[in-house]
């Protein structure tokens, strides 16, 4: 069925531009004026939500694999945003902030969310500093950032804005130590997200600051939790249309409702018959980057090797550290990794390759050197 728009505001805010959801509705005809590539998708996405359509062609991000076409149901994301929505208390009149890419579920589903609550939405192409393409005089209930949006804006001196957020997500990809750091100070409730394209975004969360921060996810009320026998999370719920989903992530699962990511199964190195998880080691040496004061985005893979089969390397994002500072590091990580853990060898990249949605792109970082 349409949307009644009689409970939407009258408007919304695309790139600083004012768009009356009626004249949406009726997409493209009743526009005045130009539209950029991304604004026309936006657009046209919420011309097909409001006008009822029941199924939506989407692509996944591309982060572990070759990006890939996938159908979701209206009624798959219908549930997913009121589950968040109900989580947060969201409802009619909010602000929210869409600055993720509305191509990809992340930012598609920040639209749906404030359709279906009847939130105000101001939308701003995807840039690393969104508070820098938005009126400073600007307030917002409910935002949601990449790690790399975050960090920006922190590093800009927009906490205080943050701090009158009811709730901020933060997701897409993994919230590295240094992050994790900088945002203690903060008083808005900061949320990592756990999900995916196939669960139509968030499908568990856990806390990164203040008093209820933990190391652990919680699913969201209604998804049931599993595992399978290679200890991979699975995931089951009115969001995966009721298909089982099997996961590559590996969990340490504490009950039905908890779990601990410990890294994916397809980022396992075999080196001499040893298995080391790389995002493990990434853990440490991540920690141990910001601890000697070299704070950067890192990886850890396996590269081939005659003799062991894969070797465990660091790829280090930026020029190289000066030998008194990497042998600080190499202690350090001696000190905390297993002796098949350690990376035999540190390799320095200019700049990663990253995924249309700001992800870390492994494989194309690899490819690349």
């Amino acid at each position: 069925m349409p949307v009644d728009s009689a409970n939407l505001p009258t408007s919304l805010l695309l790139n600083g531009r004012e768009y009356a959801y009626a004249a949406i509705q009726q997409y493209p005809a009743q526009l005045d004026g130009p539209v950029n590539g991304y604004e026309a998708k936006v657009l046209d996405f919420i011309r097909q939500w409001l006008n009822g359509t029941q199924e939506f062609s989407l692509t996944t991000s591309g982060s572990t694999g070759p990006p890939s076409p996938i159908v979701l149901r209206r009624r798959q994301l219908e549930a997913s945003a009121s589950r968040t929505a109900d989580f947060f208390g969201l409802g009619p009149g909010d602000r929210a902030l869409v600055c993720l890419n509305c191509e990809y579920i992340g930012g598609m589903m920040m639209l749906v969310r404030g359709l279906e609550r009847n939130m105000h939405l101001t939308i701003v192409e995807p840039h690393a500093n969104p508070f820098a393409h938005v009126a400073a005089e600007a307030e917002f209930d409910f935002s949601a950032f990449v790690p790399l949006q975050l960090k920006a804006v922190l590093a800009t001196g927009h906490a205080p804005r943050l701090n009158r957020l009811k709730c901020l997500l933060v997701g897409g990809a993994p919230a590295d130590a240094t992050l994790q750091q900088e945002l203690q100070p903060l008083t808005v409730p900061v949320w990592l997200t756990y999900g995916m394209t196939e669960t139509c975004s968030h499908v568990a969360l856990r806390r990164l600051n203040g008093p209820q921060a933990t190391t652990a996810f919680r699913v969201l009320p209604g998804i049931a939790a599993g595992q399978d026998e290679r200890g991979c999370l699975t995931l089951r719920g009115d969001v995966t249309d009721d298909q089982l989903i099997i996961t590559n992530d590996v969990v340490n699962l504490l009950d039905a409702h908890t779990f601990e990511w410990l890294g994916r199964a397809d980022f396992v190195i075999n080196s001499g018959g040893v298995k080391v998880p790389a995002e493990k080691v990434e853990l440490v040496l991540d920690v141990a980057l910001a601890e000697i004061g070299a704070a950067r985005r890192c990886f850890v893979a396996g590269r081939p090797d005659e003799r062991l089969g894969q070797t465990v390397t660091a790829f280090i994002e930026g020029p190289a550290l000066s030998a008194a500072v990497e042998e600080q590091l190499q202690s350090l990580l001696a000190a905390r990794l297993g002796r098949y853990e350690q990376p035999r060898q540190l390799v320095y990249v200019p700049e990663f390759q990253v995924t249309a949605t700001g992800k870390l792109n492994r494989a194309a970082t690899l490819r690349g050197l």
